[in-house]
């Protein structure tokens, strides 16, 4: 079981960038995915997450209305398009994977059973 993110990188304030957590080892379409972000000092937080049919999603509120998650279970891939875009959205981003409830969508970091490696998101003011 294997997740990778990428598609971080440097952009400035008000900007867009799209990641995608690709999945291996496994059927993404059988598990919820979250995306979460810890910025250097600070706790992770749940960002977005979405269940295995797509039905359910979930975004924080700091991202609400900017950040839209989606999936391809054709690709095995989920994806986070982020736009608008600011400097307090700086930090290193994860997706994970929830075998254990997967029709529902949840924030909780401990309820994630498998984790990727992160990618770097950096927004310049």
């Amino acid at each position: 079981v294997q997740l990778q993110a990428y598609g971080g990188g440097l952009v400035e304030a008000g900007g867009s960038l799209r990641l995608s957590c690709a999945a291996s080892g496994f059927t993404l379409s059988r598990v919820a995915i979250g995306w979460f972000r810890q910025a250097p000092g600070k706790e992770r937080e749940g960002v977005s997450c979405i269940s295995s049919s797509g039905g359910s999603t979930y975004y924080s509120d700091s991202v609400k209305g900017r950040f839209t998650i989606s999936r391809d279970n054709a690709k095995n891939t989920v994806y986070l398009q982020m736009n608008s875009l600011k400097p307090e959205d700086t930090a290193v981003y994860y997706c994970a994977a929830d075998f254990t409830l997967p029709f529902e969508c949840t924030d909780i970091v401990g309820l994630y059973d498998y984790w990727g490696q992160g990618t770097q998101v950096t927004v310049s003011s």
